[in-house]
């Protein structure tokens, strides 16, 4: 999870020591009954420690992965460290459950979330939703009642928060990011006209249902084979033989997994983002810092993120046409590119870096220990 990563960094900056317990990445759906349950340790530094435990997965459209034994260890972790502070991030995800476990030996738990999944995310697929409200409205709402402190990375209806009766115990603070990672001067003036000639349209994630891929490729593809100056790429994992990749490797590139995000962004003209559920994206949060002009679909964190029209535009999910439409006049344009970017830069710099972000967790540290 990104977003952990994020903050676990973000925390060792304010003057704690982190320990970090997570499922592990094994082999996707292979992982054998000897190991599970046993964690590998890594200790990264003097203030960060990583523990893995291994897990079976789910594969798409479901996404989740299963750590048996996970809860148990994490409550003897807490008994034998003792911490200050004890933050579980994201809901209904396995390693949520310790949440629950955690507070029926009495311990204080912040739980930290993205999105309420089955309430106000939703993956696709019939099957997958009604699976998801069940499992949201039972095992989630517990783990939202058990929870002393709820912080939201993006605001939730206020109207749902009093009806789940969590509304007294809840706030937002996004997640930030490291602006020094994406600077502002690799997009001056002079791209617009280095770049006027040939553009890039970028989306960077998984390959998977919930993240719209199809729906981006079915957009930018038929743009790219009509106009050469337009290269369409996906970066991002995916399974060897992914139908999206089959069909639309004539016209797209595909890089696969790469580490070097802030050049790719540095790269990119367009940044497109068409999930049909999201939460805080912390690739827009990155494109957004690294000056590119974004479209992103309507829901979740992205209207939170973008102010449609000024910082970015947003469409209807799933809304191919309108999608097109709006990459289109980003090509058309280079004034509303370079104009969009930098607004989408000043949006991070106000709201989303970490000198603000920073300031509201050690707001919020400090008066969930000393108000017990």
């Amino acid at each position: 999870m990104a977003s952990s990563v994020k903050l676990a960094e973000l925390w060792q900056r304010l003057g704690y020591k982190v320990v970090v317990v997570c499922m592990g990445k094994g082999e996707r759906g292979a992982v054998s009954r000897e190991y599970l349950g046993k964690p590998s340790i890594e200790k990264i530094s003097e203030t960060l420690e990583i523990h893995r435990i291994p897990d079976w997965f789910l594969p798409d459209p479901w996404n989740y992965g299963i750590a048996l034994g996970f809860s148990g260890y994490v409550a003897r972790l807490h008994r034998s460290l003792q911490p200050d502070i004890v933050v579980v991030n994201k809901l209904l995800f396995w390693s949520s459950l310790s949440t629950i476990a955690l507070r029926l030996r009495g311990v204080r738990v912040l739980q930290l979330t993205d999105a309420l999944v089955g309430m106000t995310w939703w993956p696709r697929g019939r099957i997958p939703k009604i699976c998801a409200a069940i499992y949201a409205f039972t095992l989630g709402w517990l783990e939202l009642l058990c929870a002393s402190k709820i912080v939201f990375f993006h605001p939730q209806p206020e109207s749902l928060l009093k009806r789940l009766r969590i509304a007294q115990k809840s706030t937002v603070i996004p997640t930030g990011i490291d602006l020094k990672s994406f600077q502002r001067s690799a997009f001056s003036d002079q791209r617009l006209s280095a770049h006027s000639s040939q553009l890039t349209a970028t989306y960077v994630g998984r390959l998977e249902s919930i993240k719209g891929v199809d729906d981006f490729l079915a957009a930018a593809a038929p743009l790219a084979e009509k106009d050469p100056a337009l290269r369409v790429q996906v970066v991002g994992w995916y399974k060897e033989g992914h139908p999206l990749v089959n069909h639309y490797q004539r016209s797209v590139t595909f890089t696969g997994l790469q580490s070097d995000i802030a050049s790719i962004l540095a790269n990119t003209d367009i940044f497109v983002l068409p999930s049909h559920s999201e939460g805080l994206s912390n690739a827009l949060m990155e494109a957004m810092a690294s000056g590119c002009a974004c479209i992103a679909s309507d829901v979740g964190g992205n209207r939170f993120l973008m102010q449609n029209g000024l910082s970015g535009f947003l469409f209807p999910k799933g809304d191919r046409e309108a999608l097109r439409s709006h990459i289109q006049r980003l090509v058309d344009d280079p004034e509303k590119r370079e104009a969009m970017g930098r607004a989408a830069r000043e949006r991070i710099e106000q709201v989303f870096s970490w000198d603000i972000v920073g300031k509201q967790y050690a707001h919020l540290f400090s008066a969930f220990v000393a108000h017990p």
